[in-house]
């Protein structure tokens, strides 16, 4: 399948340029996000410090010599009852959809998180209509939880966010050893 040989690195100040392009893009142009206007360069840069200084999940994908997407997790929630749930982000170019990034940057997220012992990765998905993001989850082991309906209003229509669940390394068949 394409992109399977797609290899996700670490991001890098560097790519936070075309990080926020493709990030306003989405925002601007789409309902997978629901901020309404595209956080400024340097809202990006505080954002990715954040992700990084947790020792967190940041990547990028080149595709055709340019970053061509990103992802990350965040915390699911501050409260520390959260502590082993993380929530990804995954955010491709428009023009290079379905070319395998999203699926790439989505498994490397999900095992890097493995690895650093979280337990739960939470999905948050903008609209109950985004049918590819929605596939992209399923196919990684995302099980749907639920819909909050009507939770958005963006383009002068309400929006769901649909929330989908993925265990990882364990989940919550032992304690966490910490």
């Amino acid at each position: 399948m394409p992109g399977d040989d797609l290899q996700p690195r670490p991001a890098a100040a560097a790519d936070l340029v075309a990080i926020h392009a493709i990030y306003a893009h989405h925002v601007l142009h789409g309902v997978a996000s629901f901020e309404e206007t595209p956080p400024s360069p340097e809202e990006m840069r505080r954002r990715f410090e954040e992700v990084v200084a947790r020792g967190l999940p940041y990547l990028a994908l080149e595709l055709d010599g340019e970053v061509g997407g990103f992802g990350y997790c965040a915390p699911y929630r501050a409260r520390s009852a959260y502590r082993y749930a993380l929530e990804d982000s995954v955010y491709i170019r428009h023009d290079l959809a379905r070319r395998g990034a999203g699926r790439a940057i989505l498994a490397a997220l999900v095992a890097r998180s493995a690895a650093l012992g979280y337990r739960q990765l939470i999905a948050v998905i903008g609209d109950s209509a985004n049918a590819p993001s929605i596939a992209l989850h399923a196919q990684q082991g995302f099980l749907r939880a639920g819909t909050l309906r009507s939770v958005g209003f963006k383009f002068g229509r309400w929006l769901d966010s649909v929330i989908m669940q993925r265990p990882l390394g364990p989940g919550d068949a032992t304690r966490p050893l910490t």
